[in-house]
């Protein structure tokens, strides 16, 4: 038992939600994010990226991953990561943003003219990453449109990634982003993973434990045919495999411990 619960153990770690060294079946979208951020940070351009796929689709791991490869070449430039979830109202980007900055977290119309005013000023480029736009949204989409306007200010600094699960987001709030002059952001969508990636996607977490599978390869295929019929959504394969490890993991723990000793009555 103590062997196969380490390795139990190991198969519910490779499992869990982490950002792996490698995203399958995300090759181009990661290497246009890239390409983004080297142009625009890097070459000191300002510009904004809006990434919109369904939940579970990589957006999140993509963005993680590209920000530790590309961490010496953004060694230059001042990085804000920030989840609008944790956010009490869209209008607390602003005060979350400046405290990022060393300012004051200033509220209302003072805090966004203040940091307007530092990222139009002279200084380092800085590369602000919204995880869960959509939640920004608000009455007349005056957050939003603010924030999507600074990287066209006349010597901004700002480059802007917004990553959403809408894909109609650009054209049901913005639409009028793109009547202005430098148009819309540019867009980059993550379709749902298919049967056979999903399939990949744990066969590679499930490949990274030692001996024998813990779940032989009809029951991913199956797990990865049932997520991409719903969702596409990795998330919800790995949720599902790992609790299939647990299940089987408490069985074999019981029918040990119930085993009766040698020599036993």
């Amino acid at each position: 038992f103590p062997v196969a619960g380490t390795c139990y153990q190991q198969a519910k770690r490779v499992l869990h939600a982490a950002v792996p060294d490698h995203l399958h079946a995300r090759e181009r979208e990661t290497g246009v994010i890239q390409q983004f951020l080297r142009e625009h940070v890097c070459g000191r351009r300002p510009g904004s990226l809006y990434v919109s796929g369904a939940p579970g689709t990589g957006k999140t791991a993509c963005m993680n991953r590209v920000l530790l490869d590309c961490k010496d070449e953004l060694a230059g430039s001042k990085t804000i990561v920030l989840n609008c979830m944790a956010l009490s109202s869209p209008q607390g980007v602003f005060p979350a943003t400046a405290q990022q900055l060393g300012l004051p977290a200033t509220a209302g119309r003072e805090g966004v003219r203040r940091l307007e005013k530092h990222l139009t000023a002279q200084g380092p480029m800085v590369l602000l990453v919204l995880d869960e736009l959509d939640q920004l949204e608000s009455k007349g989409q005056d957050v939003l449109y603010t924030l999507f306007e600074w990287p066209r200010l006349p010597h901004s600094r700002l480059v802007l990634v917004g990553l959403a699960n809408a894909l109609d987001l650009m054209d049901r709030s913005l639409a009028r982003l793109g009547a202005q002059l430098g148009g819309s952001p540019r867009l980059l969508h993550f379709p749902p993973y298919t049967r056979e990636q999903l399939t990949t996607i744990l066969q590679e977490r499930l490949g990274q434990v030692a001996g024998d599978p813990v779940l032989d390869t009809a029951a991913l295929q199956f797990c990865a045919r049932k997520v991409s019929a719903v969702s596409g959504d990795a998330r919800k394969a790995l949720d599902v495999c790992r609790r299939a490890v647990e299940v089987v993991e408490l069985e074999v723990r019981s029918q040990t411990l119930l085993k009766p000793l040698p020599g036993g009555e």
